[in-house]
């Protein structure tokens, strides 16, 4: 059965919202120690990587991904006719302050969405328990955690995808082949074990299914693709943008991929990330500067296919979503007002 934070008031009488969940990003080089200590709970990080991603930050530019879930949630708030608000993970506007202005205005219920559409358990838990804590007993909220499958989603990518793919086979005289990614994770995260803070024995939890949501969006995006020519040995799966504090990751990584590519013969790869809804450190250094190099030097010419964005597909997916999470609040709310009765 979904979460609720609280039954606050009848619908007629309550006033919903919708609130957009994602990582966040610094606004500056200069931020950017701050913004790490949040991603690793004050956690100490050695001084090079510190540099390291100054760096990468420096190179792009500011990221857009604050903006762009801003212009996200501004194109909902229009496709629904509610209000949309957005919290961020590390950064702000925090999470927390998000719900706390949706408190203030008058919010009593809302459906919440992680901009990420394959959350593992635990990256999942960590948003939940920020929005649920501060909901508290004055916000009905429904959570919506994982959307990998939503067809809509597939379509949205596809549509970004499919012009850069023939494009890329009419030039190479061949079919190109595709790299789907997403963020990689670190392999303990997909072990099985419990969300932090929450009870539950070490044995008693599945593995976590976000290697396999991962493969399943690509998968739905390859199918769309397959009446004009993407054959299903012609696309591949990698994970991306390991991170750099040690311990082993999920792979197989974007450069094996692109390696075992060049040695096939290949002189062009079309990549796609299905794991990010908008441009941000990981897609315009991760892939236009560090995976295009690598390429390069490898005699590959990648080409990516443009972010998603303020797509419209993606705007008619998040509404859906938000839908639903209204309806099955109701539903879930009645359900527990007739036990109660």
């Amino acid at each position: 059965m979904p979460k609720l934070s609280a039954t606050p008031a009848s619908p007629q009488a309550e006033k919903r919202a919708v609130l957009l969940l994602a990582h966040g990003t610094p606004d500056s080089v200069e931020q950017i120690p701050e913004y790490l200590r949040n991603i690793t709970s004050g956690r100490p990080m050695a001084e090079a990587v510190v540099e390291e991603i100054r760096h990468r930050y420096s190179l792009i530019g500011p990221s857009p991904l604050t903006r762009l879930s801003m212009e996200q949630a501004r194109l909902l708030e229009g496709a629904l006719g509610l209000p949309v608000y957005v919290g961020m993970r590390n950064w702000k506007p925090y999470i927390g302050e998000a719900v706390a202005k949706m408190r203030s205005d008058g919010v009593t219920a809302a459906v919440a969405i992680c901009l990420a559409p394959q959350n593992s358990r635990t990256s999942v838990g960590l948003y939940r328990r920020a929005a649920f804590a501060e909901a508290g007993n004055r916000i009905a909220l429904q959570f919506v955690d994982n959307w990998a499958g939503h067809p809509m989603l597939a379509q949205a990518f596809a549509e970004r995808l499919l012009p850069i793919w023939l494009r890329a086979s009419s030039e190479a005289g061949r079919a190109a082949p595709v790299i789907f990614t997403a963020h990689s994770v670190p392999c303990r995260t997909i072990q099985s074990h419990p969300v932090p803070g929450e009870a539950a024995a070490a044995d008693s939890l599945p593995p976590d299914s976000y290697p396999e949501d991962a493969k399943r969006t690509a998968a739905n995006v390859a199918a769309l693709l397959a009446p004009s020519g993407l054959s299903p040995g012609g696309w591949f799966f990698a994970f991306q943008s390991q991170g750099m504090s040690g311990g082993p990751w999920i792979g197989p990584t974007v450069e094996e991929t692109l390696t075992a590519l060049a040695s096939e013969g290949h002189h062009s790869v079309v990549l796609q990330p299905v794991g990010f809804l908008c441009d941000h450190v990981e897609i315009l250094y991760d892939i236009d500067i560090g995976f295009r190099g690598f390429a390069a030097k490898l005699g590959l010419e990648l080409t990516r296919a443009p972010s998603l964005n303020d797509s419209p597909l993606l705007i008619e997916t998040l509404a859906d979503l938000a839908r639903q999470g209204l309806a099955s609040l109701d539903a879930t709310r009645e359900a527990l007002a007739v036990r109660s009765a």
